[in-house]
């Protein structure tokens, strides 16, 4: 049984999205775009449908859910306009607006984003949906706090070229943070650095590879990123960035030790049935937002 929902893109596309009852999936399809077609191009979803339009082999998508981001957003795009600037190779940004009721969409069109509006409340959806709409062979996902630089994207497409299936970086966070935070922080990356895993906040490869391990599990609305980043090491190397992104740390600002720590253990004994439901899992999905934005 399949529930069946659809939303537009700002240039009028009308897609379609698909949830399976039985299999507890969804995936970005498209019912009809505007979109040059080339069936040899684009992401196929698990009922084997394409989001196919044609694909530049020289440009980079970069990809940016968001969701009530209206004080982070502009600085991330900016941050990411002035790091390809001097590539000298054609971009894309597509901001993902996932059911915001701030003036996220606003802000990303006035910073030179293009925007998609999806109603789904899921990162991982989110990200397919801009990977979907995406019209490079290079895709780059990076969140609405997060700051990159001109060494994350010469050296990512670098690792690209050279054969590797995709990669991260480090992470560092802004701001202050209470002490338990950095500790935590620290002990965090270290460990899940260490087992090459890529961080959520930035993560790239191809459109090829994309496709093949079928973008982001949309069972998942936690730890996404460490599924899709075990798939992309079946196919090749996997790189992790030595330069850091910057990163907000308002998560640690804005929840207690306590808070944090029994939501992340909730997960941890749950295992992949705890991150396929929004319960408990308030700390990433309440919208809770910080008055200020992010300090590079």
């Amino acid at each position: 049984m399949n529930l069946v929902g659809t939303f537009r893109f700002a240039n009028g596309a009308k897609w379609m999205w698909t949830r399976s009852l039985d299999r507890c999936s969804e995936r970005a399809r498209p019912e009809r775009s505007t979109i040059g077609l080339s069936p040899e191009n684009g992401l196929k979803n698990a009922a084997g449908t394409g989001c196919r339009h044609s694909i530049s082999a020289q440009m980079i998508s970069f990809i940016v859910p968001a969701y009530n981001e209206e004080l982070e957003l502009s600085s991330t795009v900016a941050a990411i306009h002035a790091a390809v600037s001097d590539a000298g190779q054609a971009y894309e940004i597509i901001v993902v607006d996932d059911a915001s009721t701030d003036a996220t969409a606003e802000v990303a069109t006035a910073a030179g984003a293009r925007v998609i509006s999806i109603n789904r409340r899921q990162i991982a959806a989110a990200r397919n949906a801009g990977a979907c709409a995406a019209r490079g062979a290079y895709l780059f996902f990076v969140d609405a706090d997060t700051r990159i630089s001109q060494t994350h994207i010469a050296e990512g497409i670098a690792a690209l070229k050279a054969g590797y299936a995709g990669g991260s970086a480090r992470v560092v966070m802004d701001g202050l943070m209470p002490l338990w935070g950095r500790i935590f922080v620290r002990v965090f990356c270290t460990l899940y650095f260490g087992l090459n895993l890529g961080a959520g906040a930035f993560l790239f490869t191809t459109r090829r590879n994309f496709d093949a391990v079928g973008g982001f599990d949309e069972q998942y609305f936690v730890g996404e990123e460490v599924y899709f980043s075990l798939a992309l090491r079946k196919l090749g190397r996997f790189k992790v960035l030595r330069e850091p992104i910057v990163t907000s740390g308002r998560k640690l600002r804005m929840y207690s030790m306590r808070r944090v720590f029994v939501r992340l253990f909730s997960i941890v004994v749950g295992g992949p049935t705890a991150a396929r439901s929004r319960d408990k899992l308030d700390v990433w999905y309440d919208g809770k937002r910080e008055n200020r934005t992010a300090e590079t």
